[in-house]
């Protein structure tokens, strides 16, 4: 039978795993872009392991750019790519570090998780809590978002760390804190969610930008405030030959899921247009004069 001290130390096994494979990124800034409250960032090896993915903020305009490993080394870090609609970058390295392990599928609500990142550039810390909600878009910090968000504490320096699941796995990459009048954690906390992340993190490996599908609509939410009925995204105009003309879609059409997520706003199907990136297809559930009906938007 294991004691008390070998269970705490089996679980902190994955943990320790997933922290070798993030590092704390050091920019260096022009004088009059230094920062004082967040003058360190954090940064997840993925894919070969000389490639890091962090947020862009992070390292946006920095005149050079280190990483250090957790065990103490300090590797010149090069930009390699920016996509200014999820804030991300990738930054490339000329050693091979451990890339993280990805988690296959996508976690569920309440789903214990833990932030792994470099708080206020005092070195790589966890903290954990749960899953509070999944698919989070609209919120306004990103043109491009879907969202994990997670109440596990997150504080400047952590952008760009990994949210992990117990099993040290990631499920996403840390990217902001909702809060009103400071920056520090108050419980509501987002990451990039690992599919989003890794879509854009390989075409800013391959191509050095971001190549995505464009449905050629306009959508508004319904219903409008003030009125009654089933949330969704209508369609008000398309351009001619566009994706969207050629899956079926007409003009007033209510989207309400799209590859399999339900689509409550404009936002929620920007997001799931994302999914495009490593697909063929979109699945799309629509009401049409009250009818359901469902329709594949094919890239």
């Amino acid at each position: 039978m294991l004691g008390v001290g070998a269970l705490h130390s089996a679980a902190a096994q994955p943990l320790d795993a997933a922290m070798q494979s993030v590092v704390s990124v050091l920019p260096e800034w022009p004088p009059d872009l230094r920062r004082i409250e967040e003058p360190e960032g954090s940064g997840v090896v993925v894919l070969d392991g000389k490639t890091i993915v962090t947020a862009l903020h992070v390292v946006d305009k920095a005149r050079a750019i280190y990483v250090r490993t957790r065990d103490g080394r300090i590797l010149k870090a090069r930009l390699g790519g920016r996509d200014r609609a999820t804030d991300i970058a990738t930054l490339s390295i000329d050693t091979a570090l451990r890339p993280i392990a990805m988690k296959p599928e996508t976690p569920g609500l309440g789903d214990r998780v833990c932030a792994i990142g470099n708080a206020f550039g005092l070195g790589l810390s966890v903290t954990c809590g749960v899953v509070s909600g999944l698919n989070r878009a609209g919120i306004g910090f990103n043109r491009v978002e879907d969202f994990v968000q997670t109440d596990a504490a997150v504080n400047p320096g952590a952008s760009g760390g990994a949210l992990v699941t117990d099993k040290g796995e990631f499920v996403g990459l840390l990217s902001a804190i909702f809060t009103k009048k400071s920056d520090a954690n108050i419980g509501v906390n987002f990451a990039v969610s690992a599919p989003l992340t890794q879509d854009v993190a390989r075409q800013l490996r391959d191509r050095g930008r971001v190549m995505r599908p464009i449905s050629g609509m306009r959508l508004e939410r319904v219903p409008a405030t003030g009125e009654t009925g089933m949330l969704g995204a209508r369609v008000v105009s398309m351009r001619p030959g566009s994706l969207a003309e050629r899956a079926g879609l007409a003009e007033g059409d209510i989207i309400v899921r799209a590859g399999g997520r339900r689509v409550r706003k404009p936002a929620d199907f920007v997001s799931a247009m994302s999914l495009l990136l490593r697909a063929d297809e979109l699945e799309i559930e629509i009401l049409r004069r009250g009818a359901a009906q469902k329709l594949r938007l094919v890239k």
